[in-house]
């Protein structure tokens, strides 16, 4: 049975631009409990990924330093690793065991349509025995 990853998929999601001062980026992703954030240029295509972890030398520097400095785009990984909305558990699994990411960007035809994050595709994969 070939179960595709856009029925597991988060719909909605936390995004940050490029600009986005690292104590804001930090403050979304802790809100909101996300692993990781897209970033997205002003026309919404994906150029990066800011995960918690990148948060962590800003966030040393300013408890140290007393200010935050930088921007999104200092920190986040760019050509992050994405997945396609058709790819099904096994490839999704696969790619979770190939890389240590919590996340991976989920596009289709070029375009971000959703987040997978590691623990809805172990969750699928018990569901389905």
């Amino acid at each position: 049975m070939r179960t595709g990853i856009a029925t597991i998929m988060q719909r909605e999601w936390v995004s940050l631009g490029p600009d986005t001062p690292m104590r804001r980026a930090a403050a979304l992703l802790a809100g909101a409990g996300a692993a990781a954030a897209p970033v997205l240029d002003a026309s919404g295509k994906l150029i990066g990924i800011l995960s918690q972890k990148d948060c962590f030398r800003p966030a040393l520097q300013a408890s140290y330093y007393q200010e935050w400095k930088g921007t999104v785009a200092e920190a986040m990984s760019r050509d992050p690793v994405c997945l396609q909305a058709d790819d099904d558990l096994i490839t999704a699994a696969e790619a979770f065991m190939a890389h240590p990411h919590r996340i991976f960007p989920v596009l289709e035809g070029g375009q971000l349509v959703g987040m997978l994050r590691r623990s809805d595709v172990l969750s699928a994969l018990l569901d389905m025995g």
